[in-house]
Parts: C-alpha cells; structure tokens; sequence
C-alpha cells in the first residue's frame, strides 16, 4: 500500500489498487496528512529509502477518532496509541497464562493498607520524543513543574506526568468517555475535584493537590484509593488509556491534542488522513529496549520467538502504515496481492477460500503464508436502550419482549452463514480468557426458539391489533423497532438475518444505517433502541464486561443505560474481593440477572483468523490489547 506522496508508476495489479488510489484523491481535498504532525519533530532522522525502510502496512476494517488516551474509546484509535503512549505496566508478549510486567516503572507496587495504597517507581531517563510543546513559554501562574526546555534540550518522563495523566479522565470539559473507568477506582479526592469543576463550570483545577495522587518525589508516584482493589495492577497496564501525557503537549495544542499524540513510546504519529491513512514512524530516540518475554516451556512457537528475538533492540521496524479498508473485498485483496504484511482478521466473505475446514488453503501455505486461529476474549452483543419507550424498562411486558427477540434471534445460522463458523455460542457477557467465565454455563441467552418467543408476545399483549399481519404494542400503537447498522456489505447481511427473524415473529423492524464512530456516538447518547456491535476485553479480570450492565456506568460503558441495584450491588462486591469461590458466585448471579432482564442479548465470542506474510516475523495477537508492532520484524530475503 503506498504512502501519499510515494505512489507507485507502475500499472494496476487487483481491484485493490484501484480503489486504494480513487480513495486517496477523494480524499485528498480535506485531508491534512501533508503537514506532519507535531509530534514528528525529529522523525527524519529515522526516514529510510524505499528500499532500506522496514514497513509494516495492513488495514482496519473501521476508521479511527484520534489519538488523544482521554478522549478515546473504540478499538481502532486504541490500537495506534498504545504504541505512543507508555503506561507503568505492560503485558509479557509472550506469557501464557498472562503476566503484567514493568514498562516505565522500575518494579512491581508496594502494596498496602490492604490494597488501598500503591507505590509505584519509575525508571528514571526515560523522554518524551522532541516537540515544539516543550520548547514553548509556559503559565508561570501554574504550579506545574514544567519549563521551557533548551535546545537540544530533552523532557523526562516522570511521576508528576501520571498524577496529570489521570486527573485528565476526572476534567468535565474533556468528557473523557472512559471517565467512569477511572471513577470506579475510588482515587481518593479525584471526584470531589471534578465536582468542584462541575460546580463551577470550568475545567479541572490541575494544581490542586489531592490525597489519592501524588508524586512523592520525581520518581515515585502514590496511588491512595477508598476501597480496596485487588486488580489494580492490570488497570495500570493499559497504555492505549493510562500511559503518560505531559502536560506542556496538551496545554499547548489545545483542541488538536487528538492531532498531536507526544509520548515517550516507541513510534510516534507522522502521517494521519482522517479516517482514511495512517503513517506512524519509530521514535528515533527512543530508550534501549530489548526483546525479553517469557514463554511457557511447553509453547513452542513461543520458545522459537524468543530464541529468534532475544536480545534484539526494539521496535525493529521502521514504519508502520495503516489504511482504513470498510469493504471486505479491497481489504482482502490488498493482502493476497503482498500490499499488506498482515490481514488483521480474515474477512468472513473469505473464510472458505482461505481457511477451509478452518485449515490454511493449500495455495496460501505455498506461498508460505502463516495462519493463527484465535478464540479470543471478545463478545459480539446487541443492546437494548433500557430508556427507550419501545424496548426498554423492566415491568414484565417490557421484560418479555426483549426475551422474546433474545429468543427469535437464530444466532446458529448467523454463526453459520454471515460469520462462517467463526464464532461460538455465548451464554452471558463475561467472555473467554477471562475470571468468572465457565465453558459449562450455559442459559436462555443462546437459545432459539421462535414458538417460545411468540407465545410470550402473545401472552404479555403484542397481538396485531388493527389486522395489518405485525404486532402492536399492548397499548395498540404500532410496534416498530428502529436497527442501528452500518452502510458496508457485511452489515447488509446481518440485517437480512434479522429481517428474516422478525419477520417469522411479526415485528416490523427499520433499519437505518451510519457510519460507525456516529452510530457510536449516538448509541452513548441514548439515541438509538438497539444495535449489534462488539467488545474486546482489556484485562483478564472478566468483571470488565460486566461494566456493561453497571448503573454508574450508563452513558459510558454500559451503553444499555441498565439499572439494577441487586446487579450493582453484586459488582461493587465483586469489585473489593480477591479471585476466589465467593467471587465466581458473584458473577454466576450476574450472569443470571442478564439473562433474566436481557438488557444485552450476547450473540458469540468469536473466533478470529490472522494471516501473516512470509516475511513477518514474530507475530502473535496479544490476548489483551493490539499491542505488538515492536515485537515484530520484517525479514525479506
């Protein structure tokens, strides 16, 4: 896939190309990818001939909403800023079962007070990349340690850069929409301080000090909490959310923060046409850092990586480009034709040609293409606006109904037809990989019995009143439900699924189509009655999915808008108690409050299908998180 101002005069090979070029002209009257961003200060050092350059390139399926950790929620943004971005903790690339590691801080937590109080140090010499930000006058009024850097001059990481890092997520003008993630940790102070901004209507008070963050000294940060959180660790570990922001960067771009992503990771932003290309290079001065990980002994593709890689400096690549491809078949056909080093999912128009009887297609393996098949610890779900006048509420007609669609949904042909056997069954929200999630649960959530669904309608009064052949709703208004999708062939073929089922229910069903970081939006805003769309967990702590049915979290993650004290009440438990039998208990009942209110109808947990080039190196999906361009390489002979 070639780079703006680097296209190829050389003929069309696949319908790939064509269509990569007439999307870039469309594009290139609004596009402001020529102005590198400001957080490429220095990249031209690491620029390499066509020919030297090691470039990582494939697609995402859906475009991006920026780069700002704060401002963040989908996937896609969140797999480009964990590589910019660096948190205190990581995950072992290798490790299985998974293991957190140090990544800026220099060991693990002192722990105490019964997991209320962390300490935490950091490793000291490690930089944010250059940029213009820190070189700039700084509000002498502000108690922010921050100067005006010399030239030449190089701005440290430190501990004071975690404490503003998560403040920002508390800010009530940034509207943070992870927000309530960071209020579920109970830092001591944090919401009385976004209160007092909220009182005021203004933004946070950064200077004002509060007892559950504090820099103790330039390397040592303090984390004080008001209950106790046994997994707090793996919260730390999330780069794409919690990794370090200097406060000059944002206090200098403003409103382009989302634009200007300056960290001290190991590649940093070039190039970014919105929602059609991104380019991003290796920090020319980023730390030394070598290949370490820790297989298990009886991994042994992993003990193969390890032996390969071992010692190597890291990232080993120079360049990574990614193009936002919605349609299926351009996106496939950019990998078979070598555009792209890796098909980030194999798209499921294509399972049976690439992978028949989930085996690598003997033409694909020739070509010494690698496959790796994946369950992974994500779920597809649709979800109900519990505030909707149709579909939400939770008196019983209200509750019927949603069971009876959960019920009429025939996610069997789905698995079979639309996601070509590349998914398995779910029986409640809390996915595979993770605490609380049993193989053996099983519940009403996958079952599909349409002669069930339609006596429950017919018992609870959605009878078709005015004899037009659908249903109404008890009170004689039309029944009509109104389907969030997506405008790409993929979405069409879920919604001629859905049709087909609510047809054999006799519900009449709109669908109305939007790009995905709209419908997504609007789905936050309590805009939409219903929508089918995915989650991949962060952590292998399974209560993280449960925050989809969270009360405090309505609007946020728990896009529902569910409210249950008795279910909110077993997730705050949940919350202060190490893993044990007493908490396995908590997330059965859980699972069995889901299942009896249906707020969520969980379709799968979905099987996901890489494809690697020959010439990558050193691939794996990480099960947490799409962190791994610096473990890989690209070695063409």
């Amino acid at each position: 896939m070639c780079g703006p101002g680097a296209i190829r005069a050389t003929p069309f090979r696949s319908l790939a190309k064509a269509w990569v070029l007439v999307s870039a002209l469309a594009s290139a009257s609004w596009a402001f990818a020529a102005e590198p961003a400001a957080s490429s200060a220095g990249v031209g050092a690491n620029n390499h001939s066509a020919q030297s350059a090691k470039v990582l390139r494939y697609a995402f399926q859906i475009a991006e909403t920026g780069f700002d950790p704060a401002q963040i929620s989908d996937d896609y943004s969140r797999t480009i800023t964990p590589h910019i971005f660096e948190a205190l903790y990581a995950y072992d690339y290798l490790a299985m079962p998974v293991k957190v590691i140090p990544l800026t801080a220099a060991g693990l937590p002192e722990i105490a007070n019964d997991f209320k109080t962390w300490t935490i140090h950091l490793k000291p010499g490690i930089y944010f990349v250059d940029d213009p930000a820190f070189h700039a006058a700084h509000d002498t009024n502000s108690t922010n340690s921050a100067r005006r850097l010399k030239p030449g001059e190089r701005r440290e990481l430190t501990a004071e850069d975690y404490v503003y890092s998560l403040k920002r997520f508390a800010d009530p003008t940034i509207n943070a929409p992870l927000y309530a993630n960071v209020e579920e940790l109970g830092i001591q102070g944090l919401l009385a301080l976004r209160k007092q901004a909220m009182a005021a209507k203004r933004a946070l008070n950064y200077d004002t000090p509060i007892e559950g963050l504090k820099a103790l000294d330039r390397y040592t940060l303090q984390i004080k909490l008001n209950q106790p959180r046994p997994r707090l660790l793996e919260t730390l570990a999330a780069s794409d959310l919690y990794g370090a922001v200097a406060r000059e960067v944002v206090e200098f771009y403003g409103d382009r923060i989302m634009e200007h992503p300056v960290g001290t990771g190991p590649f940093v932003l070039s190039q970014w046409r919105r929602s059609s290309f991104i380019v991003l290079e290796k920090n020319p001065a980023y730390r030394e850092r070598y290949y370490e990980a820790d297989p298990a002994p009886g991994d042994a593709e992993g003990q193969a990586m390890l032996a390969h890689f071992k010692g190597r400096r890291i990232p080993m690549i120079d360049r990574v480009e990614i193009s936002i491809i919605e349609e299926s078949q351009p996106r496939w056909l950019s990998f078979l034709n070598s555009e792209h080093d890796l098909s980030f999912i194999v798209p499921p128009e294509f399972i049976n040609i690439a992978l028949p009887g989930n085996k690598l297609a003997p033409n694909l393996a020739q070509r010494g293409m690698k496959l790796q098949r994946t369950l992974t610890p994500d779920e597809a779900f649709t979800f109900f606006n519990m505030e909707d006048p149709v579909v939400g509420g939770y008196t019983p007609d209200k509750v019927a109904l949603r069971r009876a669609i959960s019920l009429g949904l025939d996610v069997e042909r789905e698995i079979r037809q639309v996601r070509r056997g590349q998914a398995v069954l779910a029986q409640s929200h809390v996915v595979p990989h993770t605490s609380g999630y049993d193989p053996a649960y099983r519940s009403e959530m996958s079952l599909y019995d349409p002669a069930r669904a339609n006596a429950l309608l017919d018992t609870y009064g959605y009878v078709d009143r005015d004899g037009d052949g659908w249903r109404d709703m008890p009170d004689g208004s039309p029944l009509v439900l109104e389907v969030a999708t997506q405008p790409d062939s993929l979405s069409r073929q879920y919604d001629e699924l859905w049709q087909r089922s609510f047809n054999a229910l006799k519900i009449k069903v709109r669908f109305f189509p939007g790009k995905w970081p709209e419908q997504m939006k609007a789905a936050r805003a309590g805009k939409l009655m219903l929508w089918m769309m995915g989650n991949a967990a962060n952590s292998s702590d399974g209560q993280e999915a449960l925050q989809y049915l969270y009360g405090p979290q309505a609007g946020n993650q728990n896009i529902s808008r569910f409210r249950l004290k008795e279910f909110d009440n077993l997730y705050e438990r949940m919350q202060v108690i190490p893993d044990s039998p007493e908490r396995d208990a908590l997330f059965l009942q859980a699972k069995r409050l889901q299942a009896a209110y249906m707020p969520i109808k969980t379709h799968v947990h979905r099987y996901r299908n890489d494809l690697t080039q020959p010439w990558l190196i050193g691939y794996r999906r990480p099960v947490f998180r799409s962190e791994f361009w610096h473990f890989v390489d690209i070695e063409k002979k």
